[in-house]
């Protein structure tokens, strides 16, 4: 980035980590640069990338996206909106810290205003890093973002209750260790009991706790009151607008008929938010 670039990237960078320090915010999860200058014009303070709707974007599955590809991606969003955006950077593209560390570097230049880390392997026979390996990834991450000068935020995620192993314990063993590695916040994704994200919320205090919600099991409120500091929606908005298009083309596919059109939003509506 030039210094331009570089000042703006860390004005953002400031504004998210202030997101982070009381309240709870929403942070919807856009897959290309329309979704998310709609969204950004909805007024939500920020953003977030989705690896699987930005995937599904390119015909492919979670996790089949190069890491040249990601960088692209994660440069197109942050340009096309003014506001904070936080980048899905799945497992960093590596499994070695040091490779992760080069990769994490990259990203922090694409002008992105945090960044998370997982612990899935991809394996189901071990779905999870090495507890030990796991911890030295996210301090690599940590030390990379403290290299970049960006001040980006860096939110380190346990994925065992998405990648078959639902254990709490286990799970909040791994967020304080990556809290205590220079994550500054964390992330559970696949938690809804409210006991169980409570226990998360605690155990890594004062560090900020983001929830994933991909359905209706809970509102804003709740969690806000839980301490929840940050709310993301994964892929769940790209799977909406996936449905809706999915209706409308069945329809006229087996029924002839078109009234799905009907509800469509008049370009004129959309056009409001996309600028120039």
């Amino acid at each position: 980035m030039d210094a331009q670039a570089t000042t703006a990237a860390f004005s953002r960078s400031e504004v998210f980590r202030e997101l982070h320090a009381s309240g709870c915010f929403v942070v919807p999860n856009p897959w290309d640069r329309g979704s998310a200058r709609l969204l950004a014009g909805l007024g939500f303070r920020a953003l977030a990338t989705t690896s699987s709707g930005f995937a599904a974007s390119r015909g492919r599955v979670d996790h089949h996206v190069s890491l040249e590809e990601t960088l692209v991606h994660l440069r197109s969003i942050a340009e096309a909106v003014e506001i904070p955006v936080n980048a899905d950077f799945e497992g960093g593209f590596a499994i070695r810290p040091a490779d992760l560390g080069a990769n994490v570097l990259l990203a922090a230049a694409t002008g992105i205003a945090g960044l998370s880390i997982e612990d899935s392997t991809g394996d189901t026979s071990n779905p999870l890093f090495d507890f030990k390996l796991a911890t030295e990834r996210i301090a690599a991450a940590r030390h990379a973002i403290d290299e970049s000068g960006t001040g980006i935020l860096l939110t380190g995620r346990s994925e065992g209750f998405i990648a078959g192993r639902p254990d709490l314990s286990e799970t909040i063993r791994r967020l304080i260790a990556y809290a205590e590695a220079g994550a500054d916040c964390l992330f559970a994704p696949g938690i809804r009991a409210k006991a169980e994200i409570s226990a998360i919320v605690k155990a890594v205090s004062p560090k900020a706790v983001n929830v994933l919600v991909g359905s209706d099991f809970t509102t804003v409120a709740e969690l806000r009151d839980q301490g929840v500091r940050r709310i993301s929606v994964g892929g769940a908005l790209a799977r909406a607008a996936w449905t809706g298009f999915l209706q409308a083309a069945k329809e006229i596919a087996e029924q002839g008929t078109f009234t799905g059109l009907s509800r469509a939003l008049p370009f004129a509506d959309i056009n409001r938010f996309m600028g120039s």
